[in-house]
């Protein structure tokens, strides 16, 4: 059975500052999104077992819901991680600049509709920039947890992570504050890196 493991950061805890404390950085990497990595390991750990049994006495709808749960934290964070790098932000190029104006009409339409995309999940979770192939477009989606109003089929490209460990003991409850800091952490070349393939 595969394992996950938690991916290294591409860059020094501190080296977000001082949009994003380096104590945030630590603490949420190397504490919130092991457990998310621990509790998908977990699940499946669950499931050979169940397989083992033929499932007797097992509550699978639960394993499998925090399979959900914890690989899709763990899956959204190992994205979370290289979308952002010291000195980012300021605008995209490209395809995915062209992409952008063609879906939203404007970089600042866009940027507009991802904030306040951010600003509305409601409780935890994430504003997300999704490739969906379908349509050949770009879209923002707002996710509560980690893995509810996701949808499928699409490609996520940009994520911000708004539950409260990544910003509360810098930001306290000014999510706003936050996430107009985040946006001059922004490495829009991975998130172009990420269209690309997607397109491929």
């Amino acid at each position: 059975m595969a394992k996950y493991t938690l991916p290294s950061l591409p860059y020094a805890y501190g080296a977000l500052e001082p949009h994003i404390a380096r104590e945030i950085m630590e603490l949420h990497h190397s504490k919130h999104h092991q457990a998310y990595v621990n509790g998908a390991n977990a699940a499946l750990e669950k499931l050979e077992q169940a397989r083992k049994n033929n499932f007797q006495g097992v509550d699978v709808r639960a394993i499998e819901r925090d399979l959900s749960f914890h690989l899709s934290g763990h899956i959204l964070h190992s994205i979370f991680w290289p979308n952002m790098k010291p000195s980012g932000g300021g605008k995209p190029g490209g395809m995915l600049a062209d992409m952008i104006n063609s879906s939203f009409g404007s970089f600042d339409s866009f940027k507009a509709q991802f904030t306040e995309t951010a600003k509305s999940v409601e409780g935890i979770g994430w504003a997300m920039l999704v490739y969906e192939p379908s349509s050949d477009q770009l879209l923002t989606l707002n996710i509560e947890k980690h893995n509810m109003q996701a949808a499928h089929g699409t490609v996520p490209l940009l994520v911000l992570d708004v539950w409260e460990h990544a910003y509360y003991l810098q930001y306290k409850n000014d999510r706003a504050s936050y996430i107009n800091a985040w946006w001059n952490v922004v490495n829009w070349d991975d998130a172009e890196d990420r269209l690309r393939k997607a397109k491929r």
